[in-house]
């Protein structure tokens, strides 16, 4: 990763995903949560505030070394003990059924083989554990889906890999998945 995915994408990112309209949703989809999380792009550990206090541990998966600077300060301020790993969800270096949940925000549009690490999701969650997940994707307006579909090649490379277009509801497990909470926006 270059100077600019490690020292500006990190501030773009934390900047245009640190929203109230956005903590909001945030604060619905943590909510319930509860027991030993994992959650896969971290960050810059903007989803750290709104975890109750019913989580007991947090182990976080970020491939993007240049967010941990950012998410450093916030995993200070948490009384929730925080255990960083810098990785990417498509390989888990975790045991089978380790989590009671699994938290993924705003990243299943730039993870390069997502449904490889929604299947790690699965292997990784314990037998009736949730998938908790925020996304963006493609629009049901045919109007909309040009334009994403025109600047996803842009968006890409200026947003750490994001997908404008990703089908989020077609990927693999997540229509089928019971345990699955899933909010679109």
């Amino acid at each position: 990763m270059g100077f600019y995915s490690n020292f500006v994408i990190p501030y773009c990112i934390d900047l245009a995903m640190s929203g109230s309209n956005l903590q909001q949703y945030r604060q619905e989809i943590l909510k319930d949560v509860s027991g030993e999380i994992l959650e896969i792009g971290f960050g810059t550990g903007l989803n750290l505030p709104h975890y109750p206090e019913q989580v007991t541990k947090i182990t976080t998966v970020e491939p993007n070394l240049g967010m941990q600077k950012l998410a450093r300060s916030r995993i200070e301020q948490s009384q929730i003990t925080v255990d960083y790993k810098v990785v990417n969800g498509e390989s888990l270096p975790m045991r089978d059924a380790t989590f009671d949940a699994v938290v993924c925000t705003w990243t299943l549009c730039s993870i390069p083989l997502v449904e490889q690490a929604i299947a790690e999701v699965e292997r990784v969650l314990k037998p009736g554990g949730k998938f908790l997940f925020i996304e963006h994707g493609l629009s049901q307006d045919p109007s909309i889906q040009v334009w994403q579909n025109r600047l996803t090649p842009i968006q890409k490379v200026i947003a750490d890999g994001c997908h404008l277009n990703r089908r989020i509801k077609e990927l693999g497990k997540i229509n089928y998945y019971s345990n699955c909470n899933f909010v679109e926006f």
